[in-house]
């Protein structure tokens, strides 16, 4: 299975995210828990690019593919913006008190968390975050 969808860098696209997440979890038949699970990661990773890969006066498209076999399923999106590696942050401390936390970094500790990995390449002018999660273990 493959598909794609793009959208928009402003926060009323991520809907079509969701969306988009609930027909993959119907096609391949994935439980609710999963499917919330996919939600989650991937609000928290389109909307790092729509709050700060680009201007905020520009709007520039956000591309995002799933494609799964029997084994995986891998999300990647694809954007133009500033270069940006999540994965080279590192996790929230949490340790400490949610008040006192800095911001930043509990998006890609979340995403860590659900997936099996999480890659980022910086190839011809484009973010590339692929996050993939094994289906059958």
């Amino acid at each position: 299975m493959k598909k794609e969808i793009q959208i928009r860098n402003q926060v009323d696209d991520l809907q079509h995210v969701a969306t988009f997440v609930e027909e993959i979890a119907d096609e391949l038949q994935l439980s609710p828990e999963l499917t919330m699970n996919f939600n989650l990661v991937l609000e928290e990773m389109v909307s790092n690019v729509i709050f700060y890969a680009y201007p905020k006066e520009n709007d520039q498209p956000i591309i995002l593919t799933a494609t799964s076999d029997d084994e995986s399923i891998s999300f990647i999106i694809t954007d133009e913006g500033r270069a940006f590696d999540p994965t080279a942050r590192e996790d929230a401390d949490m340790s400490v008190n949610p008040a006192d936390r800095q911001l930043g970094g509990m998006g890609i500790f979340i995403t860590r968390q659900i997936m099996d990995d999480v890659t980022y390449q910086r190839i011809n002018g484009c973010n590339i975050l692929t996050m993939t999660k094994r289906l059958k273990d």
